[in-house]
């Protein structure tokens, strides 16, 4: 297989909901090792570069058993399925009994043949990894104790919210420090040398099953914010950093290997330091949610290098749905941008048929949702265009965009370009719910003394533009509220 490309598409699939659907589609048991070729066919025709399987290693009947008493989780399995029985529960995929591929999804042999179907057609597999905690039924917990940050039967009694008692001892339930702690699972003592060996041999296991993985809230497990999370029941700081510890020795044995960090509070940049190759890029997504463009603008004008690193996406298994959280022609304009961005992209399941529903992972199946076929098409246009190896491969720059003293519409404007070899492309797009003018100027000297076509990807609108004035006055552009360009440039 080919080298990743630079800057790589990657499709999340809820695995067990995903093989429910098509058992329904196909009115037979289908798991992993039985979906059928056509399946496959449709997922390489989109021009992803791998597919993550979300949800694969088996989950912890414990878990289930704790997840059906809380009442907030039953709100939110309701609320979603409103038919909902408790055999939809099927646990979570982040409460993790085993690192093993569940039977139920086609155990191993299943993962091996999806993999080899995938790889047939140029894709890549990403599976999940869950450094800072496992299942309250994980062989580890009999086995190693020593692995757990662990607490005394007072901690029990006083925070049973906290603290559980497996085993005869008593065991931290996970957590991340700025909210409850998670009751399903137990917190392994990221500190101890032992278990970061064992989550060495852990990964490499892993490793030999797929491409990559995407490591489950990495931040946690950073020396500082462990340190600062657990105190002394974590023991001696270690001088090195888990990751710095952890990704070397993968990467020793595996060096294709990819390492994603799910990344929050600001900490991408040090993750990437410590051997990930990218990062979740939150900022972006909290910008372009909630936001305007010139706090995207902003964001982008971050070293590239630093970009190339991230993973951009308006939507996954933790977030709304786009078609929820970004309202009328926004999801539109957000996806344009997000596809066309240095760095990976990250592309969940039922985005391009513009699904609602935001579904609790440990539900086995989803509700019907009416697919919507316009934006079904406008993803499919815009997957063939962003497929090329251009903004696979390519090199980007942010453009820059002016306007009049009586016009500062141009501020909604944003606008990159990409270049590879002898094929050019100019993004560009207004990122505001009001008309947007402006002058892009398009940051190549070799557009002057020529004519040159800009062929809209999108629309299939022609335009023939002089280079001398879009390289020092700039392209003018007038663009509708969340209207998009994406042109191919070439000389006439």
């Amino acid at each position: 297989m080919k080298t990743w490309p630079r800057h790589p598409v990657i499709f999340e699939v809820n695995t067990w909901v995903w093989l429910n659907d098509l058992s329904g589609k196909h009115k037979r048991v289908v798991d992993l090792s039985t979906v059928p070729e056509q399946e496959w066919d449709a997922i390489a025709a989109q021009g992803f570069d791998a597919v993550w399987f979300m949800g694969v290693w088996e989950r912890s009947p414990v878990g289930i058993g704790i997840s059906m008493r809380n009442d907030g989780l039953l709100q939110d399995f309701r609320r979603a399925l409103p038919d909902f029985s408790p055999p939809d529960n099927v646990g979570s995929p982040y409460c993790v009994r085993r690192y093993a591929v569940d039977e139920h999804l086609g155990g191993a042999e299943g993962l091996a043949a999806a993999r080899r179907h995938l790889a047939q057609r140029g894709l890549r597999v990403i599976l999940d990894f869950v450094p800072n905690h496992v299942a309250p039924d994980h062989p580890w917990v009999g086995d190693h104790p020593e692995y757990f940050i662990q607490g005394s039967a007072e901690d029990a009694r006083n925070d049973p919210a906290s603290f559980i008692e497996c085993g005869g001892k008593v065991f931290a339930c996970g957590r991340d420090p700025y909210f409850p702690a998670w009751p399903d699972v137990l917190q392994l003592n990221t500190f101890h040398p032992l278990l970061r060996q064992a989550a060495i041999e852990t990964i490499s296991a892993i490793a030999g099953q797929c491409d990559g993985i995407r490591c489950d809230m990495a931040m946690l497990v950073l020396n500082a914010v462990f340190g600062r999370t657990w105190g002394g029941r974590a023991g001696p700081k270690p001088d090195n950093d888990y990751w710095t510890t952890v990704i070397p020795a993968i990467k020793g044995r595996h060096p294709a290997f990819r390492f994603i960090a799910e990344a929050y509070w600001d900490l991408e940049w040090e993750l990437q330091q410590q051997g990930f190759d990218l990062c979740y890029d939150k900022q972006l997504y909290d910008r372009m949610e909630h936001g305007s463009a010139e706090g995207v603008r902003q964001h982008l004008l971050a070293e590239l290098s630093y970009q190339e690193g991230l993973v951009r996406f308006i939507e996954n298994h933790d977030e709304p749905r786009a078609a929820a959280a970004f309202p009328g022609g926004r999801s539109r304009a957000a996806a344009v941008a997000i596809l066309t961005l240095p760095g990976g992209r990250l592309l969940h399941e039922g985005q391009f048929e513009g699904w609602r529903v935001r579904l609790p992972v440990f539900l086995a199946r989803r509700p019907a949702e009416p697919v919507d076929h316009d934006l079904a098409a406008f993803y499919g246009r815009l997957l063939k265009v962003t497929s090329r190896d251009l903004v696979r491969n390519g090199a980007w720059r942010l453009c820059e965009c002016s306007g009049w003293p009586d016009n500062q519409s141009n501020r909604n404007i944003l606008a990159w370009c990409w270049v590879k070899d002898s094929e050019r492309a100019l993004v560009v797009v207004n990122y505001g719910d009001a008309p947007a003018q402006g002058l892009v100027r398009v940051p190549w000297d070799e557009l002057r003394a020529a004519q040159w076509r800009l062929d809209d990807q999108l629309a299939g609108d022609v335009y023939d533009r002089d280079g001398n004035e879009m390289r020092d006055r700039g392209l003018y552009v007038d663009l509708a509220p969340w209207q998009s360009h994406i042109f191919d440039m070439r000389v006439q």
